[in-house]
């Protein structure tokens, strides 16, 4: 059998006296993609900072490709929800994305030709090659998040983890990398956080609701129950049959908009 991208085993971390996870187990595969699903503060940045080992459980075992996660470094890929320079910091969007191969590369270490490639590929597969010279400063909230995926991206990591990944994207671009997302599990595993139910349930097989505890719902079975659990209040998941179908929450005080007339 293959060794997991990542492995929790009955993790369970406080945070300010808080119990944030409880008892979560998750096994996926080095070519599987999950997405999780939960409220605000139910503990889902936290577990993706204990799988890159930035954060240390109080009891279970974390495993990163077979490995606990510090000695998973330049195989493991992070798109925060907000990028750790200010905005204002003059560095070009090629720059930011071949800040991906210093794993690569070691501290001190020119970029060659070869990794400008690289950079420049991934900035091709988010659609933002044509401005690789622009300052970041002078970029929209969702260009600057396709620039942060291309940089992670640039890493050629064998997990890549994604927290809120849409935060600032249009639809169209929105749509675009979901799509990018099942090519990218060809190649390496997928953990996106998200609090788009409807684009989650079109594009992943394995969906985990997340609060305090895990659920994890494989082939499609995310059921309103699961989803209420999580929420911890009434929730309506509705589809329609508009082409490939779609999903979305309502909350409790909302009646599910009417069918379009035949």
């Amino acid at each position: 059998m293959s060794t997991p991208a990542l492995l929790l085993d009955g993790v369970t971390l406080t945070r300010g006296g808080r119990t944030v996870l409880e008892d979560v187990h998750l096994e996926l595969g080095p070519r599987e993609s999950i997405a999780i699903l939960g409220p605000n503060g139910s503990g889902k940045s936290s577990l993706l900072l204990v799988a890159l080992g930035l954060l240390q459980p109080d009891r279970g075992t974390v495993r990163v490709l077979g490995r606990k996660p510090q000695r998973a470094h330049g195989r493991i890929a992070w798109v925060p929800q907000r990028p750790a320079f200010e905005r204002d910091f003059p560095i070009r969007v090629l720059e930011v994305v071949l800040m991906g191969r210093l794993h690569a590369k070691g501290i001190g270490r020119r970029f060659d030709d070869a990794d400008r490639a690289i950079a420049r590929r991934m900035l091709a597969k988010v659609d933002m090659a044509e401005h690789e010279e622009r300052p970041v400063g002078a970029l929209s909230g969702g260009q600057l998040q396709r620039v942060l995926i291309a940089r992670a991206l640039a890493m050629e990591p064998e997990l890549l983890l994604l927290d809120e990944p849409m935060t600032g994207l249009d639809e169209r671009t929105e749509h675009g990398t979901w799509e990018l997302f099942g090519e990218l599990v060809k190649d390496m595993a997928l953990v996106v956080v998200s609090h788009d139910v409807g684009a989650v349930a079109q594009s992943f097989q394995t969906i985990a609701c997340l609060n305090r505890r895990m659920t994890v719902h494989r082939g499609g079975s995310l059921t309103q129950e699961a989803l209420e659990e999580a929420y911890g209040c009434p929730i309506d998941l509705v589809a329609h049959a508009h082409g490939h179908g779609e999903h979305r929450l309502l909350a409790p005080h909302e009646t599910p908009p009417e069918e379009d007339a035949p």
